[in-house]
């Protein structure tokens, strides 16, 4: 599919206007310190074919930090995974490795309500 014809987070899905482009979005935030980061850690197994992965959300701060703090987190799990969209996705359940290594490494426990 060409990048004309992808939906974008607006609902655009097609367009009969030979010149239309998608206006893309970026807002670059500063990455926020570790110490005041509310970062959540789950379990998931959803649309992964059973697959279980430990999911890190709440980053507030640019991708290229999003990355580079899932390349540490998957380095110390020694696993595979990915950083995209926010998120922070490690191949297993890793969920006591990665909250060990994130309060070693500053970031604060968040609350659980």
């Amino acid at each position: 599919m060409s990048k004309k014809n992808k939906p974008d987070n607006r609902g655009f899905v097609f367009s009969t206007d030979p010149n239309f482009q998608f206006e893309e979005e970026r807002i670059e935030e500063e990455t926020v310190p570790a110490n005041q980061q509310k970062l959540r850690i789950r379990l998931e197994t959803k649309h992964r074919g059973g697959k279980t992965v430990s999911l890190i959300t709440g980053f507030i701060g640019k991708e290229t930090d999003l990355e580079e703090l899932g390349k540490k987190l998957k380095s110390f799990c020694g696993t595979g995974g990915s950083a995209k969209d926010g998120e922070i996705i490690v191949q297993g359940d890793h969920r006591d490795k990665i909250l060990q290594w994130l309060l070693k490494n500053g970031y604060s426990q968040s609350k659980k309500s």
